[in-house]
């Protein structure tokens, strides 16, 4: 979640027509940059729901295609196939609100390569779920938080404790909103490509053209929760309705030296993709709760990487409470916020 402040003020001094890759791209916030540049772009993640909310932002579509799918899909009297069932489900959702949502998934389960399909996907992932307000509704879901999904146990025991129903919320009037705000008026068209794979072992032939610029912020080591808190969204992707604790393919945080190796292996084969001469801008930080010297472990994995790649400054990008973090989003932090550091690296193999 950093600030798009970070990858546009970098890709600037781009030159027209050079290519960026993120292989840690997330919700897509350097490529949305590049974009913004006018400027072709790759990102690469492991993670499904990270990738789809990516690739929503590299489409131009007009609101009312999104609007118009959206309607065609809930107007549909085909009943879906799979509707979740379960107290959770009955105090999360209003039946019917459950029964569109269902229906949208069902279809952009089999059907999320045109740009409406692309946007209405991403928007069904941002208003699944979030806190209720006393305007328009901007979520469809009972009382939760926005960035993270609250576990089945907990989020019953706290509804009924407030003794909270959830409301009836037409599914498509809260698109209808969010098309309408995020697609009213987008930047130019620029070539962009969002992957749902591995950086580590990314072949060759998913990548068409080399790169001249790499910017990107990989995961903090101990940072490997984020799949049961986006079970939710896990599930409307086509994942179970239960919650999944499962980190296969993730990078390992067992160990720090092992965390390192595994990072090591992301500089070594992206550099593969780069020009000589490319520049790689990382922006790296450590957790409070695993506090460890952030500027040495990256800097061990760059030479572990073996690949040419040169740091050539390190600078502090200040306390990540200077951006956007979702802590500040649910209250107090607790802890004290770690200085965060910008790598600037160049390729020189």
């Amino acid at each position: 979640m950093y600030p798009l402040d970070f990858p546009l003020n970098i890709l600037r001094k781009a030159k027209p027509g050079e290519w960026v890759l993120d292989p840690f791209c997330g919700r897509g916030t350097t490529n949305f940059a590049a974009r913004l540049c006018g400027l072709p772009s790759v990102g690469i993640d492991i993670n499904p729901v990270a990738t789809a909310i990516a690739s929503a932002k590299m489409v131009r579509v007009h609101p009312d295609e999104i609007i118009n799918l959206c309607e065609k899909i809930i107007n549909n009297t085909d009943d879906p196939i799979e509707l979740p069932s379960g107290e959770f489900w009955e105090l999360c959702y209003h039946r019917e609100t459950l029964r569109e949502i269902a229906k949208i998934r069902e279809y952009l389960l089999k059907n999320a390569q045109q740009p409406a399909e692309i946007a209405l996907r991403a928007i069904m992932l941002g208003i699944l779920h979030g806190p209720k307000n006393k305007r328009l509704p901007s979520y469809l879901s009972n009382q939760m938080p926005r960035t993270y999904a609250t576990k089945p146990n907990s989020a019953i025991n706290y509804w009924k404790k407030k003794s909270m129903k959830p409301e009836r919320v037409s599914t498509l009037e809260v698109v209808r909103r969010k098309a309408e705000y995020f697609y009213g008026k987008t930047p130019e068209f620029a070539h962009g490509i969002i992957l749902t794979k591995d950086s580590r072992t990314i072949e060759s032939g998913s990548i068409p053209n080399k790169f001249k610029w790499v910017i990107t912020s990989p995961p903090y080591f101990g940072m490997r929760t984020y799949v049961p808190d986006q079970w939710l969204r896990y599930w409307f992707l086509g994942g179970s309705s239960d919650v999944t604790y499962s980190i296969k393919g993730q990078i390992q945080h067992y160990s720090v030296e092992q965390f390192t190796k595994e990072l090591a292996k992301v500089w070594s084969r992206i550099a593969e993709f780069c020009e000589s001469g490319a520049k790689m801008v990382i922006r790296f930080g450590a957790l409070p709760s695993r506090a460890l010297d952030s500027k040495k472990l990256i800097s061990k994995s760059i030479s572990l990487a073996n690949a040419g790649w040169k740091i050539k400054t390190i600078r502090s990008a200040g306390s990540s409470l200077k951006g956007y973090r979702q802590a500040l989003q649910f209250g107090s932090v607790s802890q004290v916020a770690l200085e965060e550091y910008d790598i600037y690296v160049i390729l020189e193999a």
